[in-house]
C-alpha cells in the first residue's frame, strides 16, 4: 500500500518522475499563527494505517535524521538576497553519516532549523535548494514562536531541568509557562508536518534527536502505526525525584514511548528514564539477552545505552592540516620552550560547565603547592553559551574576575598564571592546544556526553609531521593526562581518567597536582588504554550500533496489528499478536445464547476487582451479577482466587452455587454448602519455619511491605512500598528463598507486587483441569468456554482450555472463549481493557440469563 503523505519532492529534486498513485502536497513553509497549540487529532484513519503488512527486514533505503537544527551553515551575500550555504563539518548529524556512508550504502535525509533567519519571500528558493544540494529540508518558524520554543520551553525549563536545576525561583531556572509549552508542542507539530512531506513510511526510518523534538514521536506515530522510529537523547536524563516537579511530566514520558527505540549515553540516564516510567506510569521493564525492553500497550519499546563516539576521519584530517603545524609550533614557542606546562580547560560559557569552580581549583593548587608558580599555567578556552539569560552574564563576569585575581595573586612579569580565550576558535586552533596541553581538565557539575577528551585523546596521539614539529621520534610512545568531573556522560567510558567531585575544590586541586606529578609510564599507559576505547567506539560505531538496534525492534511491525487509542498527548498505538483481538460483546452475548451447557471461570483480584481498590470486597452489583450467572440451570460458574478459604468463604457467602478455588488452586468447593476438597495430596508445612523468618527480615527493611500466611502458602506483598525498593527486594527474596529451599517441595513464583511460596504442582491450571473433569465425567460436555484472568497466575487457566479446545472435553461445536485484562502477551485469544469492562461482559451475559431462570447444572 502506498502511503498518501509520502511527496514526491525528493524524486523531483532527483530528476525522476512521480511514482503514481502519490499525492503531492505543497510543504508549508512558514505558521503564520504563531504559538497556537494544532490539533493533535487531525488525520484520517487510511493514513493512520498506511504503512504496509511488509516486513521491514527489507533493505533499508532512506534514514531521515530529525533534529533542531540543520548541519547546514547559511551565509548572505552582502550585495544582494542570494545565500551561500556549505556544510556544517562540526555537526554530529553530518559526521555519523560520513562515518556509516564507509561501510553501508546508505541515504540520508535531514529536517530541521536553519540557525539563520530566512524572509518569507525566500524561503521556497532556499527550500528547493537545500533540498536538491545537501538532501535537507528546512523547517521555517516564525521568530517570536522560534524564540518561545527554543529560548523559552527548551533553554529556560527543560534544559536546566534536566541539569538538575530546580526552579525554587524565577532566578533559578524558569518557573513553568503553559504559553512556552504550547509554542513547545506546535513545533513538534511542524516538524511532524515537515517529515509527513518526504516520508516512505513502509521503507524508511526516522532518527529524532535531544530535548527539542520529545514530543514528536506521538505525532509521527499518530499519522503512521508502524512508522519506524528511534529517539537520542543527548542530555542527561535526571533522576525522578527532579523529573516528577515537571507539570508535563507523563505527556513528555508517553510521548518518547511512542518511539520504538530510544537511546541514552548512560547508564545512568537509561536508570533514571526507566525509574520515571514505573513510578509515574507503572510500567516495568525486562532485560532479555542482553536488551531492555518496556512493553507499553503490546510494543516492545527497546533502550539502548550507548556513549555517542568523535569522527576519526574529520579529526586526522584537521590534525594533518599545515595551518595546525603552524599553530602547534606557535605554541611550543609560547609555553614549551619558556619552560611552561599547560593545563587545557576547553567549555561553553554557561553555568553547568564548572568554569569557576576550575579556576577557583586552580587557584588552590597555586596556593598550596609553591613548586608550580611560573611553571604551570591554565588556559581556558571559552565558547559562547549556546542560551541567554541573567545566568551567562553572572558566569561570565564572575570568571573574567577570577581570572583577573588569579594573575593579580600569582602573575610576574612574562608570566599569566590564566589565559582566558573568550573569541571563536576555529577548530584547527583548538585541536593544536590539545596537541600541547599536559593535562586537560573538564569538570562541569552536570553534562549529557562532553566529547572535549576523547578529541584530546586523539590530538595527543598526533601523526607523523606533528611528532617532528614535538621534536617526537615515530617510536616515543604518546601521552595524555585527564581530569574529569563524575557528573558527564564520558566519565564511565574513560577508566583511566582521574575522576573528581568539580564540587569539592580541594580534591579538584590534589587531582590537577597528581596529573602534572605523574610519572612518563603511567601517563602512556592511560593513554594506550584511552586511545584503543576512544578509536574504536567512535561516531559510526555509534551510529550503526542504533540504526541495527532500531531495524531489529521494528522487525516485527508487519506481522502484528496495529491501532490507535487516546487523545492528544496521550496517543499512543496498541500492538497485537494477528491471532490476539479485543473481546466483541456482540459475539460472546450470541454464543452465549446460542449455548446450552456453560463453563465460566474467573479470577478476582485484577479481573472483577481492580488492583489499586483500597476495598477488596465484592460490591453488592457483584454478588448480584454473580448470582445471576449461578442461577443459570445451563451454567457452571467458578471463582478462582489467590485468596484464603476463610476469605472467600466470608466475601461469596450470598452465593450459594458459586464454586470457588481457593490459594491459587490448592482448595476449591462446587458450591457454597460444599465441603472444600484439595487438589494435590496435603503435604508437610514445615518448609513454612524456614520461610517465615527470611520474609520477616525483608519485611523489617522494605517500608510498605507485609507478610500473607495462608494455609498452604506464605505471600510477602510490597504494593504499598517504594516501586524502585520494592521490586529489588522481592527479586533477592527470590534468589534468598530459592537457594534455602532447595530440597524443600515447593516453589517461589513472583508475581504483580508479591512474591509467594506454594506447594509444587499447585496452581489455577489444576482447577481447570478438575472442574472440566468432573462435567466430562456426568456426561457434560461444555458448548461454551470463558475463561477470564489478569496475571501471570491465570495463564495455566488459559493454558489447559487451549488443550481442551483441541480434545474431546468440550462438545464439538463448542464456543471458547480465553480472555485476559488488558493489552499483554498472554496465551489467551482475547482481551478486555479494564475490570469495568469486564463487569459490563459479565453483566451482560448475567441479563440473558434472567430471561431464563432455573436451578444450576447438577455438578
Amino acid at each position: 500500500m502506498v502511503s498518501k503523505s509520502y511527496s514526491n519532492l525528493l524524486e523531483l529534486a532527483s530528476g525522476e518522475s512521480p511514482s503514481l498513485g502519490r499525492i503531492s502536497r505543497g510543504i508549508p513553509r512558514v505558521v503564520t499563527a504563531s504559538g497556537i497549540v494544532p490539533d493533535l487529532d487531525d488525520s484520517d484513519d487510511e493514513a493512520s494505517n498506511a504503512s504496509s503488512e511488509r516486513s521491514s527486514l527489507a533493505p533499508r533505503d532512506r534514514t531521515i535524521i530529525v533534529a533542531n537544527q540543520l548541519p547546514i551553515r547559511a551565509q548572505r551575500h552582502s550585495e544582494g538576497r542570494d545565500w551561500t550555504f556549505s556544510l556544517d563539518q562540526d555537526s554530529l548529524l553530518l559526521q555519523l553519516k560520513d562515518s556509516i556512508r564507509e561501510n553501508a550504502d546508505m541515504e540520508f535525509v535531514y529536517v530541521g532549523c536553519l540557525r539563520e533567519e530566512i524572509p518569507v519571500s525566500e524561503q521556497d528558493e532556499v527550500s528547493q535548494t537545500l533540498l536538491e544540494t545537501f538532501r535537507c529540508v528546512p523547517v521555517f518558524l516564525p521568530g517570536d514562536l522560534r524564540s518561545r520554543f527554543y529560548h523559552g520551553f527548551c533553554k529556560q525549563q527543560l534544559w536546566p531541568l534536566f541539569h538538575y536545576m530546580l526552579p525554587l525561583s524565577p532566578d533559578l531556572g524558569g518557573r513553568f509557562d503553559r504559553n512556552l509549552w504550547q509554542a513547545y508542542v506546535s513545533v513538534n507539530k511542524i516538524f511532524a508536518d515537515m517529515i509527513l512531506e518526504v516520508i516512505n513510511p513502509d521503507d524508511d526510518y526516522v532518527w529524532v534527536h535531544d530535548y527539542h523534538l520529545m514530543v514528536l514521536p506521538t505525532f509521527l506515530r499518530k499519522r503512521f502505526n508502524r512508522v519506524k522510529l528511534g529517539f537520542f537523547l543527548h542530555s542527561p536524563f535526571p533522576s525522578s525525584e527532579i523529573y516528577k516537579t515537571l507539570p508535563v511530566r507523563e505527556e513528555l514520558l508517553r510521548a518518547l514511548l511512542n518511539s520504538d527505540l530510544i537511546g541514552f549515553h548512560t547508564f545512568d540516564y537509561a536508570r533514571h528514564f526507566l525509574s520515571c516510567c514505573s513510578r509515574m506510569l507503572g510500567l516495568s521493564y525486562e532485560s532479555k539477552r542482553g536488551y531492555i525492553g518496556l512493553e507499553y500497550y503490546g510494543r516492545t519499546v527497546s533502550i539502548k545505552i550507548l556513549p555517542v563516539g568523535i569522527h576519526m576521519g574529520q579529526l586526522g584530517s584537521v590534525l594533518s592540516l599545515p595551518e595546525t603545524e603552524i599553530k602547534v609550533a606557535e605554541l611550543i614557542k609560547q609555553f614549551c620552550d619558556r619552560g611552561r606546562v599547560m593545563l587545557l580547560g576547553v567549555d561553553d560559557m554557561d553555568i553547568f560547565k564548572g568554569i569557576s569552580l576550575k579556576l577557583l581549583a586552580f587557584e588552590q593548587l597555586l596556593m598550596q603547592h609553591r613548586e608550580w608558580r611560573e611553571r604551570v599555567v591554565l588556559v581556558q578556552i571559552a565558547n559562547p553559551a549556546r542560551g541567554r539569560g541573567k545566568d551567562v552574564k553572572e558566569v561570565q563576569a564572575e570568571s573574567y574576575a577570577m581570572v583577573k585575581r588569579i594573575n593579580e595573586t600569582f602573575g610576574l612579569p612574562g608570566y599569566k598564571p590564566v589565559i582566558l580565550i573568550d573569541r571563536p576558535l576555529q577548530f584547527y586552533e583548538r585541536m593544536a592546544y590539545y596537541v600541547v596541553a599536559e593535562c586537560c581538565l573538564v569538570t562541569a557539575v552536570r553534562d549529557g556526553m562532553n566529547l572535549i577528551p576523547y578529541e584530546y585523546i586523539i590530538a595527543r596521539h598526533g601523526n607523523y609531521m606533528l611528532d617532528k614539529v614535538l621534536g617526537l621520534s615515530p617510536s616515543t610512545p604518546k601521552k595524555s593526562t585527564l581530569v574529569v568531573s563524575e557528573f558527564i556522560g564520558c566519565s564511565p567510558s574513560l577508566s583511566g581518567a582521574i575522576r573528581v567531585n568539580p564540587w569539592n575544590i580541594d580534591a579538584v586541586a590534589d587531582a590537577m597536582d597528581s596529573a602534572l606529578e605523574m610519572p612518563e609510564a603511567e601517563k602512556q599507559l592511560r593513554h594506550e588504554k584511552h586511545h584503543r576505547y576512544v578509536s574504536s567506539h567512535d561516531v559510526g560505531y555509534w551510529a550503526k550500533s542504533f540504526l541495527q538496534d532500531l531495524e531489529r525492534t521494528c522487525k516485527e511491525h508487519g506481522r502484528r496489528r496495529s491501532w490507535g487509542i487516546g487523545f492528544g498527548l496521550k496517543f499512543r498505538v496498541v500492538s497485537l499478536d494477528l491471532n490476539f483481538r479485543k473481546l466483541s460483546m456482540e459475539h460472546i452475548v450470541s454464543a452465549y445464547r446460542r449455548t446450552s451447557t456453560r463453563a465460566i471461570l474467573f479470577d478476582y483480584d485484577g479481573t472483577l476487582m481492580p488492583q489499586a481498590s483500597i476495598d477488596k470486597k465484592p460490591s453488592s452489583k457483584s454478588i448480584e451479577i454473580l448470582n445471576s450467572l449461578c442461577r443459570d440451570k445451563n451454567n457452571v460458574v467458578f471463582l478462582v482466587s489467590a485468596r484464603s478459604q476463610s476469605t472467600l468463604s466470608d466475601w461469596f457467602s450470598p452465593c450459594e452455587n458459586l464454586g470457588m478455588a481457593a490459594e491459587h488452586g490448592y482448595f476449591f468447593r462446587l458450591r457454597r454448602d460444599a465441603d472444600w476438597e484439595t487438589c494435590v495430596a496435603v503435604t508437610d508445612q514445615s518448609w513454612k519455619q524456614i520461610v517465615e523468618p527470611v520474609m520477616r527480615l525483608y519485611t523489617e527493611t522494605t517500608d510498605g511491605s507485609t507478610i500473607e500466611n495462608k494455609e498452604t502458602a506464605l505471600v510477602w506483598c510490597y504494593e504499598d512500598a517504594d516501586p524502585d525498593f520494592g521490586s529489588c527486594q522481592a527479586k533477592e527474596l527470590q534468589d534468598h528463598l530459592e537457594s534455602v529451599l532447595t530440597n524443600e517441595p515447593v516453589s517461589v513464583k513472583s508475581g504483580l507486587n508479591n512474591v509467594e511460596v506454594k506447594p509444587q504442582g499447585v496452581n489455577k491450571g489444576l482447577v481447570a483441569q478438575r472442574l472440566l473433569s468432573t462435567m466430562t465425567e456426568r456426561n457434560l460436555l461444555p458448548d461454551f468456554v470463558l475463561c477470564i484472568g489478569d496475571d501471570r497466575s491465570d495463564e495455566d487457566m488459559f493454558e489447559v482450555i487451549a488443550t481442551a479446545a483441541s480434545g474431546s472435553s468440550f462438545s464439538p461445536m463448542a464456543e471458547v472463549f480465553a480472555c485476559t485484562v488488558g493489552q499483554k502477551p498472554s496465551k489467551a485469544k482475547y482481551y478486555l481493557d479494564d475490570t469495568a469492562e469486564i463487569v459490563r461482559l459479565m453483566q451482560g451475559l448475567a441479563s440473558v440469563s434472567e430471561q431464563a431462570p432455573g436451578s444450576s447444572l447438577p455438578v
